[in-house]
């Protein structure tokens, strides 16, 4: 069962909102509507620096990432951060996280490379074992400072 990966479309908003609210209940998060029609407009705006991908598997979307562009003061150059990378859990072990991934890397690739960094929970052990498969787990300690 292999995921066709593509940038995400407007005709997408409906099952990319019932992925986007089925990542929010696995990160014990609800995201609003007001915040909901936010995203979908970044991902929606060409001149916004957050893109998304989906994955599609029999013409359903099981997947999705969602990677911002930032500048790096380490390199003088692009960075990336993936933001969001959600799987629906019948979808999970078909490699549909790491197609997700490597669709990154090659628009990274394409836009000036750099880095792409990310962030998972600690307990959420088994996107960290594909993770560890993926990429190298950084030394640096993160920090929220909410409102």
């Amino acid at each position: 069962m292999a995921a066709t990966i593509r940038p995400i479309e407007a005709r997408d908003h409906d099952e990319w909102r019932a992925l986007f609210t089925a990542y929010g209940v696995f990160y014990e998060t609800t995201f609003t509507d007001p915040q909901m029609d936010t995203v979908w407009g970044w991902l929606m705006d060409p001149t916004h620096p957050h893109n998304a991908w989906v994955a599609e598997i029999d013409g359903e979307l099981v997947g999705f990432a969602h990677l911002r562009q930032h500048s790096d003061t380490f390199t003088g150059g692009p960075a990336w951060n993936l933001d969001d990378l959600f799987t629906s859990p019948a979808a999970r072990g078909y490699g549909v996280a790491t197609a997700l991934i490597a669709a990154l890397r090659a628009h990274a690739d394409a836009n000036g490379g750099g880095t792409i960094s990310w962030i998972t929970a600690n307990d959420n052990l088994t996107a960290q074992s594909v993770y560890d498969k993926l990429a190298t787990r950084a030394r640096w300690v993160t920090y929220e400072l909410s409102e």
